[in-house]
């Protein structure tokens, strides 16, 4: 960036430095929902619960079913490759 360029541009300093702060923080954010560790952590625990008789069948198997479709959700962004060639 040229000196001319730099200043002025430099009024929109602050808008490029919030719009930076909101883009790591989107990243970052979309990185942690689509760790599948915490997706099996949670799984672990449901059946933990369920032979704890904390919850009862039908509370776990809804909950299962939400964590198993986020879960294929996950494997699906990773692999996106894999669906178009699918006949």
């Amino acid at each position: 960036m040229g000196l001319l360029t730099g200043l002025l541009t430099f009024p929109l300093a602050p808008v490029r430095a919030t719009v930076w702060a909101a883009e790591q923080l989107a990243a970052a954010a979309e990185r942690e929902y689509y760790d599948p560790a915490p997706v099996r952590r949670a799984l672990a625990e449901l059946e933990q619960d369920l032979l704890a008789g904390r919850i009862d069948e039908d509370a776990y198997d809804r909950r299962e079913d939400e964590l198993l479709d986020r879960l294929a959700q996950q494997e699906r962004r990773e692999r996106p490759d894999e669906r178009r060639r699918a006949p």
